[in-house]
């Protein structure tokens, strides 16, 4: 088998490349750092390839397409994406249009894109990482969560086509909470809690994707909290998130 990753330098994309590859699962590496990249290769005993692209450029994501389209991928899991904590009216506009183009046109593409392809192979596994925030509007942290929302919803969506298909293509969506990374530092803040660790959020993601589940949320907490935030007026939860969010810029 063969797996892509994009996002694959660090964190829960570095982690998956791990377990992917202790399940001998040749690998396609895809971030902007090389050195990081190239380091990762070292670790492992399968087949590594590495690209270096820059995923905000559009003309980038196709780039990475036509390299390896020709290949027989058997798993692609979207993993690249960031955010940016603070006030609507003071964020900086060009930083949140990049993040909406990382974190909603390069997933959309790369779907689209890998599930015709898996359409053509045969089958395939397709993995959006997304976020618990999919399922909640989140003041402070306001296009992050709006970005979320849109990948959790298409790969619900494209999840019932594809199960009526009778395909042999599974989509799984990945929400976690906070999650030990490196996307603190991106977002400039912190999280108020504990995250998980991001070598367990991957080993239970791959096999939860494995076992075909299409929403894949890691922790205890987290399910927990998503379960009664059913029962919450959305009025009372904004201003719960909003009391979070503030916690972490603070």
């Amino acid at each position: 088998m063969k797996a892509l990753i994009t996002g694959a330098s660090s964190g829960i994309g570095r982690d998956m490349a791990r377990v992917l590859a202790s399940r001998n699962i040749d690998l396609i590496l895809v971030a902007r750092r090389k050195e990081r990249l190239e380091s990762l290769k070292k670790e492992f005993h399968v087949n590594v390839q590495i690209y270096t692209f820059d995923l905000v450029q559009r003309e980038n994501v196709y780039r990475l397409f036509d390299q390896v389209k020709d290949e027989k991928i058997d798993i692609v899991i979207n993993n690249a994406g960031f955010g940016l904590f603070g006030e609507f009216l003071e964020t900086d506009l060009d930083r949140e249009l990049e993040m909406i183009d990382l974190n909603v046109i390069t997933y959309h593409i790369l779907t689209k894109l890998f599930l015709r392809k898996m359409n053509q192979d045969g089958g395939g596994y397709l993995l959006n990482v997304c976020s618990s925030a999919g399922f909640l509007a989140g003041p402070r942290l306001s296009t992050y969560y709006a970005t979320k929302n849109y990948i959790l919803k298409l790969t619900m969506a494209i999840y019932e086509e594809m199960r009526r298909t009778n395909k042999n293509i599974v989509i799984s969506a990945l929400c976690p909470g906070p999650v030990n990374t490196e996307f603190n530092k991106v977002a400039k803040g912190h999280f108020s809690v504990d995250g998980a660790s991001s070598e367990y959020v991957a080993k239970y993601a791959i096999k939860k994707m494995f076992q075909k589940k299409l929403i894949i949320v890691p922790t205890l907490s987290m399910k927990l909290a998503l379960f009664f935030s059913r029962f919450t007026p959305w009025k009372l939860l904004l201003r719960i998130t909003y009391r979070i969010q503030k916690r972490k810029t603070n």
